[in-house]
């Protein structure tokens, strides 16, 4: 494995993600940002976060697994969010949690999740990155 996920001593154990990855593979991949699309290009769960941040994690899940990839393979996660507030917070693990079923795999590399006021197009509620370290 390529990624070992680490909590060091001295900051705080966060349950949706570990604080540090440690990537000693050979091959870096870069997944750009992921939106609810389908395969189509239409917009899964127009005005439902939960439904937006499964489609993405799954649109994540699919490009890693073109190149060989799984989740265990990340390093870090980027997120975006439409006019983020804390409140917000359990519609957004809700669709981690369904997306973690249906891929078999949770998600937990060190993210960022950054609130921001728009996206491509106003459908869009999330948005997000992935970079993983595979072995060659």
């Amino acid at each position: 494995m390529a990624i070992t996920l680490v909590n060091p001593s001295g900051l705080p154990e966060i349950g949706a993600y570990k604080q540090v990855s440690v990537a000693t593979g050979t091959k870096l991949v870069f997944v750009a940002g992921q939106v609810a699309w389908d395969a189509e290009g239409a917009t899964v769960g127009v005005g439902d976060l939960a439904a937006q941040v499964e489609q993405c994690y799954v649109n994540v899940g699919t490009a890693l697994a073109a190149v060989g990839g799984t989740f265990e393979d990340l390093a870090k996660l980027t997120v975006y969010v439409v006019d983020w507030t804390p409140e917000k917070m359990p519609q957004f693990m809700e669709g981690v949690a369904r997306a973690s079923a249906r891929l078999g795999s949770t998600p937990v590399p060190p993210g960022t999740l950054v609130g921001v006021a728009a996206l491509d197009i106003p459908e869009h509620l999330v948005e997000v990155e992935a970079t993983a370290v595979l072995d060659a």
